[in-house]
């Protein structure tokens, strides 16, 4: 891993605090450890805690694959049709946080990811963009360990850029919400540029928050169009800072090279328009830009980009802008 440590003023509509990453040698130690069996797999404010911390803490979070343990390295493609969707996304948490109101923002930092010795990625009937055209099961399963690239075919390699594919908190409601589609609150927006290095900013609809995460990726494209990436269980050293007096609408990251805001919609001109206005308040407030300004600079040099599509009803687009371009002296 290159040395790599800076200190990002977050300034997220008006409200500025100052979150640290290292990626060098010297990584946290983590104040607590949270396993891969300390889990749920729902949204809702009535998910009780296994943990509270305090803002500043450092966990350690172990994740199960997608299907919770239905599946392995020896399964076929005959075990697809077997699996049940109803523990679908075991998510480790929820984690409060002292002190998080609704209103307030929660700073996830992505410290270290390390990849499960396995993983598995699957053509599910029924499900993906093209499902109605890719009618049969199939599955392929792969070792992991030591690797930092898949050999997925004959002079085809894949890189593996770890993330988690659901990362968020609980909505304001009773009701236990599917972890299938991304929300306000985050959730499974499968974005495979938050890895590790990312701060990820998610709005706070509940006291404490509630943050859980799973449905880790080892490699995954822009969109996941067959419906599924490469998912394994996995390892994560977060760092949760609490934002007082900040607000966003929907999810917001970045690391050394952009800045990103997203937006989730049942169509990708919906979730496009959001992103775009997201980028263009979070210019005006923090840029000192006129609407007029912050609008042509994203169509100067923003990048709108699909995240995923296949997680029904909603879809995510991101908005991302390099730091070249907005942190330029």
């Amino acid at each position: 891993m290159k040395k790599l440590k800076w200190i990002l003023l977050v300034s997220i509509v008006g409200c500025t605090a100052s979150v640290e990453y290292s990626a060098d040698s010297q990584l946290p130690e983590a104040d607590y450890k949270l396993t891969s069996d300390q889990t749920h797999n729902k949204f809702s404010r009535t998910i009780e805690p296994i943990l509270t911390i305090n803002s500043g803490d450092v966990v350690e979070i172990s994740t199960e694959e997608a299907t919770d343990g239905q599946l392995s390295i020896n399964s076929d493609t005959s075990d697809l049709m077997n699996l049940s969707f109803d523990p679908i996304h075991p998510l480790t948490g929820p984690i409060y946080i002292n002190e998080a109101k609704p209103g307030d923002v929660i700073a996830v930092t992505l410290h270290k990811i390390e990849i499960g010795d396995w993983g598995w990625t699957a053509i599910l009937p029924g499900f993906g963009f093209l499902a109605d055209e890719y009618t049969e099961p199939y599955l392929r399963t792969w070792k992991l360990t030591g690797k930092n690239t898949l050999k997925f075919a004959n002079n085809i390699a894949i890189p593996l850029k770890p993330f988690a594919g659901v990362l968020g908190v609980a909505p304001n409601t009773d009701s236990l919400l599917s972890t299938i589609p991304p929300r306000a609150n985050g959730g499974n927006m499968d974005d495979p540029k938050m890895v590790e290095g990312t701060i990820v900013y998610l709005p706070v609809f509940v006291d404490g928050a509630l943050f859980s995460m799973g449905d880790a990726h080892a490699a995954q494209g822009l969109g996941e169009v067959c419906g599924t990436a490469i998912e394994a269980p996995m390892k994560f050293l977060v760092e949760i800072n609490l934002i007082k007096g900040s607000s966003i609408q929907e999810p917001q990251y970045e690391n050394e090279d952009v800045y990103a805001v997203t937006a989730f919609a049942t169509t990708i001109d919906e979730a496009a328009k959001k992103a775009t206005r997201y980028m263009i308040e979070h210019l005006t407030k923090n840029y000192g830009l006129s609407r007029n300004d912050a609008y042509m600079l994203c169509s100067l040099a923003g990048d709108l980009k699909i995240a995923e599509v296949v997680d029904v009803p909603h879809m995510l687009v991101t908005m991302s802008i390099d730091k070249n371009v907005i942190a330029n002296d």
